[in-house]
């Protein structure tokens, strides 16, 4: 079942650029999936037809029009937070979902299970709102781990509260975290976020630091004028510390609908402010369709020793769309194959229908995702373009 949100449907024919995208993707989609197929021409666009119309099969996973295959799944486990970052959610917060309205720990796992063993995900990252504020966190990541001993779990939180979870949730089996913190400043912090807790934030990764929980990645969002000089400080404790920074663009994803593309800061200005006291070497790491580009950090007071690495996500500015391997759950249990779209598709009806068996779930999450844009919820790449329209949900309601 596919839901709109506020934009119309239209279909076109699938041409040679889109083919050889396709081509280029590495998938090896076949002649018949791509004379089956339409590419998005606007946003919220529908595709016609479905993934098994198309030639594609359960075996071929989370195939798209463009030859990319979803291997990333991006779960959200609700869409309350603890804090009103002002790049994500407005001062006054958003309408919780009712609570019935969200997976349940039984479904969650059972997606998940869907997933790995019938579409070929490879690894999950559990995502919110903040996934802390859920009781049944703990239980959850068990019932994953128990289905599935090898696969990586992640888990992307704000920390409040990490510190005092941080050893359950690796007895549970998860396998690393992933903490949202732009500054090291309480005043900037609070700015920010609207909340005044930034030592709790830094209990937290200190504890799952001290548990071991993996490495430990922080990612944090520069603002122009608000903590975007901070950046070079925030690097230096991040590698002094045995962690892996990761920047990433703000995105016009906010409830306020205030982002502007020159108010940003870019992936280049990024670069150029650790450069004042890094050197920077691209890390030879392959990237294998992470949206993060990494790079090897070396102070320049010792440039022979490697500090550690850090990673810039630049979705605006220097977009990775092409090689794209996620897919998303929201909160509620819809698909929303790509971060910008105005389209979600409800797997939740198909989970509480007793007489619906996992194919029929796993076959609506494959059209889904064959209906996936090319890229930023289009049929190109441009946040910030003039035909780009915001989604009407933000960041947290998605999930990330």
């Amino acid at each position: 079942m596919g839901i709109q949100l506020g934009m119309p449907s239209i279909g076109a024919p699938l041409n040679a650029a889109d083919s050889a995208v396709s081509a280029s993707a590495g998938c090896g989609v076949s002649a018949a999936a791509d004379a089956g197929a339409a590419p998005a021409s606007s946003p919220g666009a529908v595709v016609s037809g479905s993934a098994a119309a198309a030639g594609i099969r359960a075996a071929d996973g989370l195939l798209d029009r463009y030859g990319r295959r979803a291997t990333d799944m991006r779960l959200s486990l609700t869409d309350k937070c603890n804090l009103r970052c002002t790049y994500c959610m407005p001062a006054e917060g958003l309408d919780w979902l009712a609570k019935d309205k969200v997976l349940s720990a039984a479904e969650i796992i059972r997606l998940v299970r869907i997933g790995v063993e019938m579409l070929g995900v490879r690894e999950l990252r559990l995502t919110g709102g903040e996934p802390l504020v859920r009781a049944d966190l703990v239980d959850i990541i068990a019932g994953i781990r128990s289905n599935h001993p090898e696969l990586p779990i992640s888990l992307t939180t704000n920390g409040l509260g990490l510190d005092k979870k941080a050893q359950a949730l690796k007895d549970a089996g998860l396998t690393r975290i992933n903490v949202s913190l732009d500054t090291l400043h309480p005043d900037t912090f609070a700015q920010l976020t609207r909340r005044p807790f930034l030592t709790r934030v830094l209990a937290g990764v200190e504890e799952a630091a001290r548990v071991g929980l993996g490495l430990i990645k922080i990612n944090a969002v520069l603002m122009r004028g608000i903590n975007d000089a901070d950046s070079p400080e925030l690097l230096e404790w991040a590698v002094s510390h045995g962690f892996e920074l990761r920047f990433i663009e703000q995105m016009p994803l906010d409830a306020d609908h205030g982002w502007t593309r020159d108010g940003m800061i870019t992936a280049a200005e990024i670069r150029g402010r650790m450069e004042r006291d890094f050197i920077l070497t691209p890390d030879p790491r392959q990237r294998d369709g992470a949206p993060a580009e990494r790079w090897e950090v070396r102070r320049r007071s010792a440039p022979d020793v490697l500090a550690g690495t850090v990673g810039i996500i630049a979705s605006v500015t220097e977009p990775f769309c092409a090689d794209c391997r996620r897919t998303r759950i929201t909160a509620e249990g819809r698909v929303r194959s790509c971060l910008f779209s105005h389209e979600e598709t409800d797997l939740l009806e198909l989970l509480r229908s007793p007489e619906t068996g996992d194919a029929a779930v796993a076959e609506r999450w494959q059209d889904a995702m064959w209906g996936k844009p090319k890229a930023h919820g289009m049929d190109h790449t441009g946040l910030g373009d003039a035909d780009y329209v915001q989604p009407d949900r933000t960041m947290s309601a998605i999930g990330g």
